[in-house]
C-alpha cells in the first residue's frame, strides 16, 4: 500500500459501498444526516456489540487522511472479525463530516491540470521515486473553511448563528451511540504527530510513542494547538479537569467542540493528528537559550507575510469574488489575513519556544497561516499571477527551510489505526 493516494470523496463512498456489498452483514452503511448542500453524511459500521466506538473523519476539509484510515480499518474488521469481536463493540465510522468542504479541498487530489501530481517534486518534498504529492500542488488548490464553518465546532448557545446541519447530525449520533471512545482523525500538512485526550488513559502515551517510532514519524515535542492542555509526555496532551467546555479560536469565534460535548456520556475523546509532510526538528527536546527571541522571530514572519499578502491583494485593484466557491475561499482567506495580531498575542502570553522542537513548530505555523491565506485568495481572485508567485515561493521556502518529507499515506493511516486500536483495548 506504500504510495497509496488519498481517495476523493466520490472514491471513498464507492469503495465503502463495494466493501459492504462484498461482505454483507459484516459491514453496514447508512446516512445519518445531510450537509448544508444536501450531501449525505455516511456512517459505516462494523460489528454488533452493545457498546459503541465512534470515529469521525473529514472534520477539516483539507485533511483527507481520516477517511482512508476509517475505510482501511473497517475493511480490516471485515477480513478479521475476531479483531473486533473480542471487544464486544460496534465500531462506527463517520466517513466525512464536511463533504461540502471536502468537495472543494479535494481538487488537489484530482490533478485535472497536473498541479500536485507525481513527478513535480521540489527539494525537501519527498522522494521522487515514491511519486509523492508536492506542497506546491497541495497549496495551489488549498481550501479550509473559515472557523465558524467547520462543523466539528458548532457555535455556543449564545451565538446567533444557526448550528450547521453537519454539527447537529454529529451531536445526534453521539447522543444515540453514547460511545465509550470517540476518535477524531486529523492531519497537519507540515510538522509532526500528536495526540489529544479528554482524559488520561493509562499506557496510552507509551503506546503512542512506540507506534510513531515504529513508523518513523516524529512527535511534536510540545504541541501548541492545545496550549491550555497538560503535556503528559512528548506528543500527548490531556485536558485538565478544570478546562472549560468551550473553544475560542484566533478569530474570536467561540464554539463547543463536539469531542468535548461527548464527555457528558462519559466518553473519552481522542484527537489523532498525522502529518502529511513530516519535519524531524519538531521532536527536538533540547532547550533554547532565548525563548522570547524565538517567539519574536516567528511573530515577525507571520505579521510580515500577512502585510506582504495584503499589499499584493491591494495592488490587484478592486476585485470581488463572484461564485459561491470564490466567496468561500475569499471569506476563509480574509479571516486568516486578519488573525495575525491575535495569534501573536497568544504566543506571547504562553510559555512557548522553550525547546528546539517547539521553536520549529512555531516557525512552521508562522509560515503556514499566511501561505494558507495566499493560496485561498489566489483561487478567490481568479489565479492572479502575483498571488500565484507568492504561493509558489512560500511553498518552496516552507519545504526547504524545514526539510519537509512526504509521509506515505499507508504510514499516516497505520499511525491512526494502531493508535485507535491501542486506545480501544485500554478503554473497552
Amino acid at each position: 500500500m506504500r504510495g497509496t493516494p488519498y481517495p476523493t470523496l466520490g472514491e471513498l463512498l464507492r469503495r465503502a459501498r463495494a466493501t459492504v456489498a462484498a461482505r454483507p452483514g459484516a459491514l453496514r452503511l447508512r446516512a445519518v444526516g445531510t450537509s448544508r448542500a444536501g450531501r449525505p453524511l455516511w456512517l459505516l459500521s462494523a460489528g454488533h456489540g452493545p457498546r459503541h466506538i465512534l470515529t469521525v473523519a473529514g472534520a477539516h476539509a483539507n485533511e483527507p487522511v481520516g477517511g482512508v484510515t476509517s475505510l482501511s480499518l473497517a475493511e480490516r474488521f471485515a477480513r478479521e472479525p475476531a479483531l473486533l469481536q473480542e471487544s464486544g463493540c460496534t465500531w462506527n465510522f463517520l466517513l466525512c463530516l464536511d463533504p461540502d468542504g471536502a468537495s472543494l479541498a479535494g481538487r488537489w487530489l484530482t490533478g485535472r491540470s497536473g498541479e500536485g501530481l507525481p513527478g513535480e517534486g521540489l527539494p525537501g518534498e519527498g522522494p521522487a521515486a515514491e511519486a509523492s504529492p508536492t506542497l506546491r500542488g497541495y497549496y495551489r488548490r488549498f481550501y479550509r473553511p473559515a472557523f465558524a464553518a467547520q462543523p466539528e465546532f458548532p457555535p455556543v448557545a449564545s451565538d446567533p448563528r444557526p448550528v450547521m446541519p453537519e454539527s447537529e447530525a454529529l451531536v445526534r449520533l453521539i447522543d444515540e451511540l453514547r460511545p465509550v471512545v470517540q476518535f477524531s482523525l486529523h492531519g497537519v500538512e507540515v510538522g509532526g504527530s500528536f495526540l489529544q485526550l479528554t482524559r488520561a488513559v493509562p499506557g496510552a502515551a507509551a503506546a503512542y510513542r512506540r507506534i510513531a517510532a515504529d513508523l518513523g514519524i516524529p512527535l511534536e515535542h510540545r504541541p501548541f494547538d492545545g496550549m491550555g492542555w497538560l503535556a503528559e509526555s512528548p506528543g500527548v496532551l490531556v485536558l485538565p479537569d478544570s478546562s472549560p467546555t468551550e473553544e475560542r479560536d484566533p478569530s474570536g469565534f467561540t464554539s463547543q467542540a463536539t469531542w468535548l460535548y461527548a464527555m457528558r456520556h462519559g466518553t473519552v475523546s481522542a484527537v489523532v493528528e498525522a502529518p502529511f509532510w513530516s519535519v524531524a526538528g519538531v521532536s527536538d527536546p533540547r532547550p533554547v537559550a532565548e525563548p522570547r527571541r524565538e517567539v519574536a522571530e516567528a511573530s515577525e514572519i507571520l505579521l510580515g507575510r500577512a502585510k506582504q499578502l495584503e499589499a499584493v491583494v491591494g495592488e490587484l485593484g478592486p476585485r470581488s469574488p463572484e461564485t459561491p466557491e470564490e466567496i468561500a475561499h475569499f471569506t476563509a482567506a480574509r479571516e486568516l489575513m486578519d488573525i495575525g495580531p491575535g495569534v501573536v498575542d497568544t504566543w506571547n502570553s504562553a510559555e512557548l519556544a522553550t525547546t528546539v522542537g517547539n521553536s520549529v513548530s512555531l516557525g512552521v505555523a508562522a509560515r503556514r497561516i499566511p501561505l494558507r491565506a495566499a493560496a485561498m485568495m489566489r483561487q478567490a481572485l481568479g489565479g492572479a499571477p502575483a498571488l500565484d508567485t507568492l504561493v509558489e515561493t512560500w511553498a518552496r521556502e516552507l519545504a526547504s527551510t524545514f526539510d519537509a518529507r512526504w509521509v506515505p499515506v499507508a504510514d499516516q493511516t497505520e499511525l491512526q489505526i494502531r493508535t485507535m486500536l491501542a486506545l480501544a483495548r485500554a478503554l473497552v
